[in-house]
């Protein structure tokens, strides 16, 4: 997965943070009114849309003359999927997961702890309370019982 540029990020942005995943997308006009502070033309705003749907990070439909956009993703997805390839990038992986274990705070040890429990099928020794568990989420699956899109750069 490639990373994002300033403006592609800002694009991003609009579709994960205005566009629920049941939705039919937005336009380049709706995208172009929602970033209107960076004083942005609609071309340049409809060029970065298209770039980001030929990354796969938007999907689009047609509708009359124009196109509707929606992530791809999860705003997650995507940075599970970044911090999956910054492991590929050589080294020890064991070596960098054990880093970044020591680096976080108390509460996100929490949650990730709570996380790999119920990716083992094990309940944590200690409860977690209900503001964890309404931070980890089990995977969700498709009809056909498959990993979701949304969860699908955290399947490695």
């Amino acid at each position: 997965m490639t990373r994002l540029g300033d403006l592609e990020r800002a694009v991003m942005d609009v579709l994960w943070d205005s566009v629920p995943s049941t939705s039919d997308g937005v336009t380049v006009r709706e995208v172009a009114d929602a970033l209107a502070g960076r004083e942005l033309a609609y071309t340049t705003v409809m060029t970065v849309l298209d770039r980001l749907a030929g990354k796969g990070m938007v999907q689009r439909e047609r509708e009359g003359r124009a196109w509707r956009y929606r992530a791809a993703a999860s705003r997650e997805a995507h940075i599970a999927q970044l911090m999956l390839d910054a492991l590929d990038l050589g080294g020890s992986r064991d070596a960098a997961l054990v880093r970044f274990a020591r680096s976080v705070t108390g509460t996100e040890a929490d949650v990730l702890r709570a996380a790999l429990s119920a990716q083992a099928g094990v309940t944590p020794a200690e409860p977690a309370g209900p503001e964890l568990a309404d931070r980890v989420e089990a995977p969700r699956t498709d009809r056909a019982g498959q990993p979701s899109l949304a969860d699908e750069a955290t399947d490695r």
